[in-house]
């Protein structure tokens, strides 16, 4: 990276949301612009998470870009391998590799309020940018609960999302710590490798069959000669999934039908009234993720296997100590605890126009406008940001959405002209958040009795958007400039008073 370097867009990360970012960017003839990208190579959590059994619980052809339709996917839900190969190939037919630079974690960024720029440390070097769009993602830092005596385990540790491949499990004693989407699909994948299984399980999971299958060859030849198959596709699935949208948001007692499916999955594969007992949530479904698995709960049936109905409490020695007393002798303990989504790192990194970081002003919770803007942090946007979460469909529908936005806020300034920022009013953050907060209160996730890791620490739901993605594409199709503040940079270099936007036209 160029000493001193200066790019109108620095975009952070290179998931779905920094490579959509990049193509969008592209396609709206932007080129001066860099992707930072902490890693060797592109892919953001399909990148990471590579433990056995990795998928997605989102169908293939919905959970890919609508510019970039993939007529090739393999399975109706596809690997982690085929979901990065897909990275790779929008990497390369878009031709964004030029403007990424690889290996370059970002340090801190901290806004210019003369020069009305952000200016960015990285570990391979320095750069400023006149916009800083941050797609680092809410899945990219691992949570590891602090355990005591887990430092002098003798044995292997490691996070679902740093998998550890040079280490063989097979014959080993493993506990598995967590019930989530990573360990739904890493039980059944190593349970027939390891000589003992330990699941320490503190909240059972909702789980429902995956009605997974090979894509035939045929299929995939008429999506490759008629692509407006491959579009039908895709509506189909975004259709099934907004009209269920009201059940999660409005009326959770109509999931009732869908626990009681659930229950029957569970049946068919547990026989074992206690095992039963262990496994059924005591919440409302939709509450957490609901999880897609027909392999779960028959490995969880196998004699190898213990499920323990609490939390890792202790470790001593290479005993694993649960909450109910339970111990067990392992020889390796992977950690499927998820990540730091209400609190992220990168939070940590910003700092805004008045020297506080984005951790600081968010303390009290989370909140952006349309889940891109905060206020105090000018010509910052993020991508997958508070309250654009999903519990039911595909999160490249909501990406799309939000760079729809950044498409809207580079053209605002460009009709603003000159060195100029747009900085979300207090008011208008605070309105937002008021108004999604207020829909929050009938959804099952604030309704359904459980803790989840939706909510942070004060127990606000900051994660999920309350409606259907229509819902929220129509909230960002466009900037409204009533919103912002406007910046201008005086022509001795010193920030200007903010302009009142009733005197900006665009």
């Amino acid at each position: 990276m160029a000493e001193h370097e200066h790019v109108r867009v620095a975009v952070v990360g290179s998931g779905f949301g920094g490579l959509g970012a990049a193509v969008r960017l592209r396609r709206e003839g932007i080129t001066d612009f860099v992707v930072l990208e902490r890693a060797g190579s592109v892919g953001g959590t399909w990148r990471d998470n590579s433990y056995p059994g990795c998928a997605c619980d989102v169908p293939s052809h919905l959970y890919s870009f609508s510019f970039a339709p993939n007529p090739d996917w393999p399975r109706s839900f596809s690997g982690q391998e085929h979901i990065r190969a897909y990275l790779e190939h929008v990497t390369d037919v878009f031709e964004l590799r030029p403007h990424i630079r690889f290996d370059s974690e970002v340090k801190r960024m901290v806004w210019d309020t003369e020069r009305l720029r952000w200016e960015i440390e990285t570990s391979s070097g320095s750069l400023s940018a006149d916009m800083v769009v941050s797609a680092t993602g809410p899945l990219s830092e691992p949570k590891l609960p602090d355990v005591p005596g887990l430092d002098t385990f003798p044995g292997k540790v490691f996070h679902s999302a740093r998998w550890d491949h040079d280490y063989d499990l097979r014959g080993k004693r493993v506990a598995m710590i967590g019930t989530g989407a990573s360990a739904i699909q890493i039980v059944p994948a190593i349970q027939p490798l390891v000589s003992q299984l330990t699941l320490f399980q503190r909240t059972p999971a909702w789980v429902l069959p995956r009605i997974d299958r090979p894509i035939s060859g045929a299929e995939r030849a008429l999506h490759r000669a008629l692509p407006f198959t491959t579009k039908l596709r895709r509506g189909l699935l975004w259709g099934v999934r907004e009209l269920q949208v009201q059940a999660f948001t409005k009326h959770p007692g109509e999931l009732g039908f869908v626990e009681q499916l659930a229950k029957r999955n569970m049946g068919r594969a547990v026989k074992d009234p206690a095992l039963r007992a262990k496994l059924t949530p005591d919440y409302r479904i939709g509450c957490k993720r609901i999880l897609l698995s027909s392999t779960y709960y028959p490995a969880l049936a196998q004699p190898n296997v213990d499920v323990v109905a609490s939390g890792l409490s202790e470790v001593r020695g290479s005993t694993v100590v649960g909450a109910d007393g339970t111990e067990a002798e392992v020889d390796a303990i992977v950690f499927g605890t998820g990540f730091h989504v209400t609190d992220m790192p990168i939070a940590e990194r910003v700092v805004g126009a008045e020297g506080k970081t984005l951790a600081e002003t968010w303390a009290g919770g989370m909140q952006a406008l349309r889940g891109a803007s905060a206020t105090g942090f000018p010509n910052w946007m993020t991508i997958i940001g508070p309250n654009t979460g999903l519990g039911n469909s595909s999160m490249i529908l909501m990406i799309e959405s939000q760079l729809n936005y950044l498409a809207d806020y580079l053209r605002q300034l460009d009709v603003l002209g000159g060195r100029v920022a747009l900085d979300a009013r207090p008011g208008a953050v605070q309105a937002w958040n008021h108004r999604v907060q207020k829909r929050m209160k009938r959804t099952v996730w604030n309704t359904g009795g459980c803790t989840s890791w939706y909510m942070d620490a004060s127990g606000r739901n900051t994660t999920i958007w309350p409606g259907t993605t229509t819902e929220f594409r129509r909230a960002t199709r466009q900037v409204d400039l009533a919103e912002y503040a406007v910046l201008r940079a005086s022509a001795d270099g010193k920030e200007a008073a903010p302009q009142e936007n009733a005197e900006v036209t665009a």
